[in-house]
């Protein structure tokens, strides 16, 4: 081949590249799309406003090419409802515990299960593992993309109008829950009656007594104001991170160009780490603020409660076996000789 046609033939390849990185660019310019995204938090919620900084953001730095309109309170589809939005393709993001999508992986709900964590920081080591990584793999092949894991809103403890210290002391006692399987069987393990509601009927359910009491975070405790109904006792069970994942449909995601792709996964990870900061620096503080308010709260025995909710992780819950159990536990014991390790340096 002369001299002469290699370089006609690098001009082409140049002008080919050239005009589809215009062609490119121009797509990118005339982008534009609009998500709908649905939580159950309550405005003055620290999940809730976390979500809004992310929206906001995003929308500035795509220029207005991508909005993300955001609906607390669950005014449109959540929980199980919001999951099947994604699934279905639609322009939609949902914020829901993990449990959701382990409807269709179920992995996921054991990754959440009941007593698996002693702190923040191990479950976010955990689902940096090669082991949830490839979990979120078989998740897209089921038309679900993970934008994050990690909005944890503080553990979820029994709130109450008694002390409960064993598992008897749940004999007879109503407890709302979500309509996730999960939690269903997880506060019947514990036993209580659990009582799926929906959030939005929760306080006038508890005000009426068709339930005697609900379980929920320190920070859903005052944000929401659930001392107000008059359960003012918690008893720290911890028998739940309270964990959210961010969802988007993997169809919808193929259709948003990688620029702005890069941008909306940064935001939503990047809040996710300065909530958690936030909430271990408020922690005691919120404790404080729920005790002026007359909430007392109180330890439990621990081991007893473990010993009647490890047997969920035996066929009690769809898909969920010992093995993924042991798999978690594993991964948590490395986790926990890295975390001593660096706490003794």
């Amino acid at each position: 081949m002369s001299h002469i046609i290699k370089i006609i033939i690098s001009l082409c390849i140049s002008s080919v590249l050239l005009l589809s990185g215009c062609s490119n660019e121009k797509a990118e310019q005339e982008f534009s799309i609009t998500l709908r995204l649905s939580h159950v938090f309550n405005e003055n919620e620290e999940l809730a406003k976390s979500i809004e900084k992310v929206a906001k953001r995003i929308e500035t730095k795509t220029n207005g090419a991508v909005k993300v309109l955001t609906y607390p309170n669950a005014q449109i589809a959540a929980y199980k409802d919001g999951v099947e939005m994604v699934v279905r393709g639609a322009y939609f993001i949902s914020v829901e515990d993990p449990s959701y999508i382990g409807d269709y992986v179920p992995e996921f709900t054991a990754l959440v299960g009941p007593m698996l964590y002693n702190n923040y920081d191990e479950y976010m080591e955990i689902i940096k593992t090669p082991m949830v990584q490839s979990w979120k793999a078989q998740l897209e092949e089921k038309g679900i993309k993970v934008l994050s894991l990690q909005y944890i809103f503080g553990f979820r403890n029994l709130i109450t109008d008694k002390v409960i210290t064993t598992p008897s002391d749940l004999e007879g006692v109503k407890l709302r829950t979500p309509g996730s399987k999960l939690f269903i069987e997880t506060l019947n393990a514990m036993g209580a009656n659990a009582t799926p509601l929906p959030w939005g009927e929760t306080f006038s359910a508890l005000q009426q007594g068709v339930v005697d009491g609900l379980e929920g975070s320190e920070f859903t405790n005052l944000g929401a104001k659930v001392y107000e109904t008059g359960k003012k006792n918690v008893a720290f069970t911890n028998h739940f991170l309270g964990t959210c994942g961010v969802y988007i449909s993997t169809e919808v995601w193929a259709k948003i160009p990688p620029k702005y792709q890069s941008i909306i996964e940064y935001e939503f990870e990047f809040e996710a780490v300065q909530m958690i900061a936030q909430l271990k620096a408020q922690h005691a503080q919120v404790i404080k603020e729920l005790e002026s308010k007359g909430v007392a709260f109180n330890t439990i025995d621990r081991a007893a409660f473990e010993e009647k909710t490890i047997s969920l992780y035996d066929g009690k819950l769809p898909g969920v076996t010992v093995d993924m159990y042991d798999q978690i536990q594993s991964e948590l014991v490395k986790i926990r000789v890295k975390q001593k390790v660096m706490n003794e340096h």
